[in-house]
């Protein structure tokens, strides 16, 4: 296909698209993770450390899954011929029963992604305003623009603040019209790693209007350690407008099964039930997800590791001259400034993959995940060989 053919299909399906969609960019991953592991296992160079890739880009969970989630998921497979649980029954009976809600409060998704995704689409659409950090989550300006709302993105908080990049809770509020129909905001929140504090917060949903539905992200919430962080899900029963997502890709390191859930007003619930795809979580994933959360012990374990892990990389980039922006996460954003782009390609090259953040708006800095010891001392080999070689 030439190249004249390729631009006139494209501007031909372009037209057929809804108007919102035709200049919307799906969310980027990253690398291409599978064609990047490929071509190391074909040029691994002697003087590399290791004989496997890095990948700190992905924000995974080095540990894994807990051994009850591994078991559960094989049993499950034996039955992947038969459709799984489309309420999801068994799992959403757990998660109540952990965060003391009722099941009708809670719907269940491909991941939070799906049900950030589903919310605009069923409360956002033309002529609606959607607010969103900047620097926040890049799904939340995906749903807004893919449901054909406004999206208004209100600046972070400065550089040079307590919480670099991170929300500004009043700049948000200030950006609430009677067009508002959504607000999304992340706590802790990716990619910054920062965090706004529970009282801040509960100022910020007791002064937003009740028609305006607030949705938090709290995708990391089980990383968070700070003295200052709480969880929204204690202010549920006061505001009828607050909504929560969180995953079971992180803590839980089940992201290969893609597990998530939301949990808001009975009501809510109810409508955004509506847009849910039939048996959206599979049954291994249902399986998988359920006894993983029955894990605390587990869950405990590895969530002091990261906070050790996270610790000590921290201090160690710091000590070597680099920025590193505050974290409750499984993540750090380091600043690297100008030399940014060669530090990362250096690094990969060496089989160290961390994510940029240009997509994000950060051109000068790179995301890192927190990974186990070992992980984390190659990066910082791989970082102390190339440091003398990049400008």
């Amino acid at each position: 296909m030439n190249s004249d053919t390729a631009a006139e299909d494209r501007a031909f399906f372009a037209s057929l698209a809804r108007p919102a969609i035709r200049d919307l960019r799906a969310y980027d991953p990253g690398h291409d993770l599978v064609a990047l592991r490929r071509e190391f296992a074909q040029r691994v160079p002697q003087q590399m450390l290791q004989n496997e890739l890095i990948e700190l880009g992905s924000n995974e969970n080095p540990y894994g899954p807990s051994p009850r989630a591994r078991e559960a998921a094989l049993a499950a497979i034996d039955e992947m011929y038969r459709y799984p649980d489309p309420r999801g029954g068994d799992l959403k009976r757990a998660l109540a029963a952990t965060h003391d809600v009722d099941q009708s409060q809670i719907s269940l998704g491909n991941g939070s992604h799906e049900l950030l995704m589903h919310l605009a689409q069923v409360f956002a659409g033309p002529g609606v305003d959607v607010v969103l950090p900047q620097y926040g989550f890049a799904v939340f300006v995906i749903a807004a623009r893919a449901a054909g709302a406004n999206a208004v993105i209100v600046p972070a908080l400065p550089a040079d603040d307590a919480m670099p990049y991170g929300h500004d809770l009043d700049a948000l509020l200030a950006a609430v019209t009677p067009d508002t129909r959504l607000l999304y905001v992340a706590n802790p929140n990716n990619p910054t790693g920062t965090w706004y504090p529970a009282d801040a917060f509960e100022h910020f949903i007791a002064a937003v209007p009740e028609r305006t539905l607030v949705v938090v992200d709290e995708a990391y919430a089980e990383c968070a350690d700070a003295p200052d962080y709480a969880s929204a899900l204690a202010l549920l029963g006061k505001h009828r407008n607050l909504i929560v997502t969180r995953t079971f890709s992180k803590a839980y390191a089940l992201a290969g099964l893609r597990v998530g859930y939301a949990i808001g007003h009975p009501e809510l619930i109810a409508i955004l039930e509506r847009m849910r795809e039939s048996f959206n979580i599979n049954n291994v994933a249902l399986a998988a997800a359920e006894a993983a959360l029955g894990d605390e012990a587990y869950l405990r374990t590895t969530l002091a590791r990261n906070a050790e892990q996270r610790a000590r990389l921290a201090e160690a980039l710091r000590e070597r001259g680099w920025r590193v922006s505050p974290s409750q996460t499984n993540f750090l954003l380091v600043e690297f400034g100008g030399a940014t782009v060669a530090i990362e390609a250096a690094l990969r090259e060496a089989g160290v993959v961390l994510r940029p953040m240009g997509g994000y708006g950060l051109p000068g800095h790179l995301r890192i995940s927190v990974g186990d010891e070992n992980e984390n001392r190659g990066l910082l080999a791989a970082l102390d060989r190339i440091a003398g070689t990049v400008a």
